[in-house]
């Protein structure tokens, strides 16, 4: 999804959908993980996030930029440690069965295509750090929490206009 439509995606959404559709336009992270996460996760001080439920099965801390960290400090002000960092409207963690139907309802609002799901969305992510702001795929595999060859395997397409830019410049 391109940033217009992740915009109109998070304009479309219920509140407490759209903090999550934020979250996961912030980060290259799997929903899962996202959904996962809880207010102790988020250190507000030193603006870091520990992804400790993931598919790739080991913690690992990602330094937040002011303005993520500042999202994320607000999704956690007045919450006890072991809440949920990014909650449903009742307070509950959001898990797969209960962020298809909003996410569902919020892409059908915002005109996306009918097979939008929420991991678009890492996809999304990935694609912009690497043909738009140009990250190194080794430092996206571990922002996103795979492996080097995985990213390779799917994103390596996207460097060619790097690789041509770099030979214009010799």
């Amino acid at each position: 999804l391109d940033p217009d439509q992740r915009r109109a995606l998070i304009a479309a959404a219920a509140p407490d959908m759209a903090a999550f559709i934020k979250a996961l336009t912030l980060l290259p992270l799997r929903p899962g993980a996202v959904a996962g996460l809880i207010v102790g996760n988020f250190d507000k001080r030193l603006g870091v996030l520990t992804i400790g439920k993931d598919k790739s099965g080991e913690d690992r801390k990602i330094g937040l930029p002011a303005t993520t960290a500042a999202f994320f400090a607000e999704q956690a002000k007045d919450k006890l440690p072991a809440a949920p960092l990014l909650a449903r409207a009742d307070g509950q963690a959001w898990n797969k069965d209960s962020w298809k139907s909003p996410f569902k309802d919020a892409a059908q609002a915002a005109g996306l295509p009918p097979d939008s799901v929420a991991y678009n969305l890492r996809h999304s992510a990935i694609t912009d750090l690497i043909a738009l702001h140009r990250l190194d795929t080794a430092t996206v595999a571990t922002l996103s929490g795979t492996s080097l060859a995985m990213i390779d395997r799917h994103y390596s397409h996207l460097l060619r206009d790097h690789a041509a830019a770099a030979l214009a410049k010799l």
